[in-house]
């Protein structure tokens, strides 16, 4: 699907983030970016990508015993000690809620071998998602020219993972018990905003503060992203609200709706309906006014067969397509076939 940036009103531009995305997670539409595509460090939001390897490779109730390499890593940290033994998903929690250095080290020396073995699955699901303005080095985001990525990869990112429902459990726990350990969850929107389950926080003194999130309202996700924002829980705050209270996920179009007619050349009828195949949902603003589009040149040659592939249409949302959705026709005409002239007819015709 094709995706276009609306911008928000005023109100949303005036956000302290250097950088921004915004989108519907289920739609895909963009809501509000800017700079969205410019490479940057992204501190501790790389443990997002972290945690999905995890979830999709790994089985997160396995214990592991904890190899001297991962403890006492710089930065944040969920304590570690050489030889303890804790589940995956205990490892999870202290990755996601407490942001733990040392247990992204323990995770990705479980899942990957090593460190640079994880990074390369890392690089393998980016490719594979496209998020082509993405390099990872190590599994905790600790600063490196070489690891980066952008608001809108990360946005994308976090709206594939949050599909996951082991990840979803971890990122939208508040507080965990682990052992002797108590873990509270760094990302303070979980309180603050109505539906707020997700993701991760970020922070370096290269990477500044750096915030993914997720809200989910009535079946709707949104998911935003600042980098380098001072003011990162009120910038999301007002984006994540300003997504629910302005846009609504409407049917534009229904399966076997009538979304136009191509002329038929040499059919027993000159037009015939062409039919979508499948519903098409998209987040809309009170004011906006879909409309639909054929592509080609207008027109087929028959025969046309019902139900018959007829390519797609397309939908314009302010005159810029932001989605196709497959076509059919609606039913088969026959080709026209001239009757047979007897001798003298073609005789008399000629004369």
């Amino acid at each position: 699907m094709l995706a276009v940036a609306l911008l928000f009103p005023v109100k949303a531009r005036g956000i302290s983030a250097e950088k921004a995305y915004v989108m519907d997670a289920v739609t895909g539409r963009v809501f509000f970016e800017k700079r969205s595509t410019e490479r940057s460090l992204i501190a501790s939001t790389t443990k997002i990508m972290t945690a999905l390897i995890v979830c999709e490779q790994c089985n997160v109730l396995d214990r592991m015993r904890i190899p001297k390499e991962a403890v006492g890593i710089e930065g944040s940290s969920m304590y570690l000690k050489e030889g303890e033994i804790l589940t995956l998903q205990e490892l999870l929690y202290g990755l996601m809620l407490s942001s733990g250095n040392d247990a992204a080290v323990a995770l990705a020396i479980y899942c990957g071998g090593t460190v640079e073995g994880f990074a390369e699955l890392m690089n393998d699901k980016a490719r594979v998602l496209g998020l082509n303005g993405t390099h990872f080095e190590n599994p905790n985001g600790l600063d490196s020219p070489g690891h980066y990525s952008t608001a809108r990869d990360l946005a994308i990112l976090a709206a594939y993972a949050m599909e996951n429902p082991v990840f979803y459990k971890t990122v939208s726990t508040k507080n965990v018990k682990i052992g002797q350990r108590y873990l509270t969850n760094h990302n303070k929107l979980l309180w603050r905003v109505e539906g707020a389950d997700g993701v991760k926080t970020g922070f370096t003194k290269a990477a500044g503060r750096i915030l993914v999130s997720s809200a989910t309202r009535e079946g709707r996700r949104i998911i935003a992203v600042t980098i380098h924002a001072p003011d990162d829980w009120n910038d999301h705050a007002g984006l994540l609200e300003e997504g629910f209270s302005r846009y609504s996920v409407q049917r534009v179009v229904s399966a076997g709706d009538r979304v136009g007619t191509v002329e038929v050349a040499g059919g027993q009828d000159c037009r015939v309906e062409v039919l979508a195949k499948e519903d098409f949902d998209y987040a809309l603003a009170q004011e906006e006014r879909p409309q639909l589009a054929l592509p080609g040149p207008g027109f087929v040659y028959a025969p046309v067969v019902e139900g018959a592939d007829a390519g797609f249409v397309y939908v314009l949302v302010q005159g810029k397509a932001v989605g196709k959705i497959p076509v059919v026709y609606g039913k088969t005409i026959e080709q026209t076939v001239e009757e047979e002239k007897s001798f003298w007819q073609k005789l008399l015709n000629k004369a």
